[in-house]
């Protein structure tokens, strides 16, 4: 029971390096190409994009396993691109919008990734062998210390908090824009809370699929 509670604490502390790692790692992408600032969530609160935290977990657990770049890069490709199919897929089963769209660009997957983007994901999977992965087995023990433990569990409760309010907004969003009143205090709180104006900020990139087609 030890190691698995060692093993979650773990993973969850890869999720959230992850998911901040790729807020940055967005914020780079978009100032050098664009030379502007622009700020993408994937939550309300923090600077969190989840499909990036998915990527690093996928990544450790392959790096524990090899340890050849050029096999990283490769199975990088694969996992990155698998993990932002996957993501784009559910938002759009869920929600009905998406946050990218490479139909553009050359040898995409329905538009939800592409051979640039995958070739993207493998330079961060040697990126995260060669520079992140041997600095978190530096930092892995003192995650299992017991302040930290504690900061874990206040931390999961916040994270588990923001991706289920985040989820709760955008559902109620979405039934907004479908003429469907508020059918209990909740959808209320979430109205008057979280109207279309503040969620527009934080998920700018989103777009209903419909308008895609």
């Amino acid at each position: 029971m030890k190691k698995i509670i060692d093993f979650l604490i773990k993973i969850f502390w890869i999720f959230v390096i992850g998911s901040v790692f790729g807020f940055f790692i967005e914020m780079l992408y978009v100032l050098v190409f664009t030379r502007s600032i622009e700020i993408r969530q994937g939550l309300i609160y923090g600077p969190f994009i989840q499909v990036y935290g998915m990527g690093a977990v996928a990544y450790y657990l392959l790096a524990s396993k090899i340890k050849e770049p050029k096999q990283i890069f490769f199975y990088g490709m694969l996992m990155g691109g698998a993990v932002e199919y996957l993501f784009s897929f559910f938002q759009e089963l869920i929600w009905g919008t998406v946050s990218w769209d490479y139909s553009k660009f050359f040898f995409n997957l329905n538009g939800r990734t592409c051979l640039l983007y995958c070739v993207y994901w493998g330079l961060i999977g040697v990126m995260f062998l060669k520079i992140i992965y041997p600095f978190f087995n530096q930092l892995e023990p003192l995650i299992y210390k017991k302040s930290i433990r504690i900061i874990t569990i206040f931390f999961a409760i916040f994270m588990l908090y923001d991706i289920l309010i985040s989820s709760m907004a955008v559902t109620r969003q979405q039934e907004r824009l479908n003429n469907i009143p508020p059918k209990n205090s909740i959808d209320v709180f979430l109205d008057n809370a979280y109207p279309d104006e503040f969620l527009d900020k934080i998920y700018h990139n989103a777009r209903q699929a419909s308008d895609l087609e």
